[in-house]
């Protein structure tokens, strides 16, 4: 049994109230403890974070940038540790945990660059013997609450970037899979950064309601699902909060008769069921233009859905893990059950799915739905797991309007050899990331994350230079140092440099 403790000042704090199970989801058993919470433990980390801030602020952006040079050693270093970690709490394979965390690294490297990010721009002689210049200050203490699907990465979308920027970060992690997050965040100590300028925080509502009524807690940062970014999103800029909330995704991919079929099949194949479906890029929807070219991707799709290599996770070689919970089983499992019900054609069915060994464990096998129509709820709802539907259509035009249509705009992809087609999708598709032949169209840590309607709440990206506006304030000074001798009138006209 593992006790996961809180980490406050730089030390660990035991939680003295509520806890929850953290479950070992390839065998059903409960594995450790976390506690939840109070609003006491959030105020002694808000205090924290408050009392480190001014030094934090003044220390020269090369020094933090020097103190993530290390982190990112460290990560490195201890890359299969946290690897098990994750796999052995979220359920993923031990190779998708890994690609997680060098995916987190490559935002910890674009921390690196702070002064670089942080030089603010200099105008000399604007007007007569005036000067002017802009930079950007830190917002103070900020916040982030993060999901169970990417115990890692998401975090490491956040506070590295908002530390450098010279502010102090509380997170909230997801209580599901607390262990590598909390062990990421010692490592980051272990670098050399002060005491108070980054706290972890465990909890739930109970939590996450402390962080967005506490005044000391300028800007709030979220990932997780729409629900909760609304209300998140809605709560904290009532209360004069910047607020970036990423919500949920139902991410289509389209599929032209020109397409590469082999290549689409492979790409789908990891973007649908890879890490068993739990993440908000993960490709749900396939969108086929013409029932010739539907017909031969189910046809090439079930023989591999069928031959997915599923397991603990923590087995190198496999395709999938559990899921990460008995309770999200039991929801994904329902929709399979909805999507019958609604009359959609349930090709391979992967309910009942039980592993030598790990009777007890969370597993579910790759489902695979086709003749899926719009009002059907498997379509419209995120079911956040191994469940591919496939939805026909007559065109092009066709496709994308489905999409359009839809409440989320997260992430999208087509599949074609067809410039224009291509050309004409990326230009006209209501979605915030767009893939043309890549399937998980996740920007770069030097580009910024971020969905359209109600995949996020807020007007600024996740990490990238979205990320700098986001924890910064832009600050513009204007000088003048007038000669000695000078005897200026009075001027009541609006000042101007004619």
């Amino acid at each position: 049994m593992t006790n996961v403790t809180h980490l406050i000042d730089g030390h660990p704090v035991a939680g003295t109230g509520r806890s929850a199970d953290v479950f070992n989801p390839s065998t059903g058993a409960v594995s450790g403890q976390v506690p939840l919470a109070d609003d006491a433990v959030i105020q002694q980390a808000i205090d924290s974070a408050k009392t480190a801030f001014p030094a934090w602020r003044r220390t020269p952006a090369a020094k933090r940038a020097q103190i993530m040079f290390r982190f990112k050693q460290l990560l490195e270093e201890n890359e299969n540790a946290i690897a098990e970690m994750i796999s052995a709490e979220h359920g993923k394979t031990i190779e998708d945990a890994i690609g997680e965390l060098k995916r987190g690294i490559e935002n910890v490297e674009y921390a690196c660059a702070a002064p670089e990010v942080l030089k603010g721009e200099y105008s000399r002689n604007v007007g007569p013997d005036i000067d002017a210049w802009s930079d950007f200050q830190p917002v103070g203490v900020v916040a982030g609450i993060t999901p169970f699907n990417f115990p890692a990465m998401v975090p490491l979308w956040m506070y590295p970037l908002a530390i450098v920027c010279g502010n102090c970060f509380i997170l909230k992690p997801s209580e599901r899979d607390p262990s590598s997050t909390l062990f990421i965040a010692e490592l980051l100590h272990q670098a050399g950064l002060p005491k108070g300028v980054l706290n972890v925080v465990h909890g739930d509502k109970q939590a996450v309601d402390a962080l967005i009524a506490a005044p000391e807690v300028k800007a709030l940062s979220f990932v997780g699902s729409t629900p909760i970014a609304e209300y998140i999103y809605a709560e904290g800029t009532k209360r004069g909060k910047r607020v970036q909330a990423l919500g949920g995704a139902k991410n289509h991919a389209v599929l032209m008769p020109d397409a590469d079929l082999d290549n689409a099949v492979n790409a789908l194949m990891g973007a649908a069921y890879g890490s068993c479906g739990e993440r908000c890029m993960a490709i749900s929807v396939a969108v086929c233009v013409g029932d010739q070219i539907a017909d031969a991707l189910v046809e090439k799709l079930v023989p591999q859905i069928k031959a997915l290599k599923v397991g603990p996770g923590t087995t190198c070689g496999l395709d999938m893990g559990p899921l990460v919970t008995g309770q999200h089983l039991d929801k994904v499992t329902g929709y399979v059950e909805d999507g019958l019900k609604a009359g959609a054609e349930l090709v391979v069915d992967g309910r009942g799915l039980s592993i030598d060994g790990h009777e007890q464990g969370f597993f579910l096998g790759g489902c695979l739905f086709d003749r899926v129509t719009p009002e059907m709820r498997i379509y419209q709802e995120e079911i956040f797991g191994p469940v591919l539907c496939v939805v026909r259509v007559n065109s092009l035009e066709e496709a994308m309007q489905l999409i359009n249509e839809h409440e989320y705009g997260n992430g999208t992809c087509i599949f074609t050899r067809d410039g224009e087609s291509a050309r004409l999708f990326c230009d006209e598709i209501e979605v915030g990331m767009v893939g043309v032949n890549v399937p998980l169209p996740v920007p770069v840590a030097y580009h910024s994350f971020g969905g359209w309607k109600r995949s996020l709440f807020g007007d600024l990206h996740a990490y990238g230079p979205d990320g700098v506006r986001f924890y910064t304030r832009r600050k513009a000074v204007t000088q003048r140092w007038p000669k000695r001798a000078s005897h200026e009138a009075a001027q009541f006209a609006f000042p101007s440099n004619g």
